[in-house]
Parts: C-alpha cells; sequence; structure tokens
C-alpha cells in the first residue's frame, strides 16, 4: 500500500515543498507556544491553574 502511495506521489511536480512547508509550520507553532510557556508571568499562571478549583465560578 506505501509503495503504491508513494510511486504515485513521485508523478507529481512540486510536492516535495509541503512537507517542509509543514515541518516549519509546526516547529514555529511549538516554538512560540514554548517561548511564551517560559515568558508567562507567575500570578497569570497561578490564576488560570486555579479556575477549575474556584466554586464561586458562576459561568
Amino acid at each position: 500500500m506505501l509503495k503504491f502511495i508513494k510511486h504515485h506521489m513521485e508523478g507529481i511536480e512540486g510536492i516535495e515543498i509541503y512537507p517542509i512547508i509543514s515541518l516549519l509550520i509546526f516547529f514555529i507553532f511549538f516554538a512560540i507556544l514554548f517561548l511564551w510557556v517560559f515568558t508567562a508571568k507567575k500570578p497569570y499562571l497561578d490564576e488560570v491553574s486555579n479556575m477549575p478549583l474556584d466554586s464561586n465560578n458562576n459561568e
């Protein structure tokens, strides 16, 4: 099955750019997420982490 798909994909011109683009998108997303996690303010993280335990939440 994989050989059929691989052989079929080899006939499409310019298809080799799609895996590169998807790798870049995921790498950039996780790099930004990593930076956000380490630069987030401690009071904000404490507030968000306590939200599920807050019994006064009427939403």
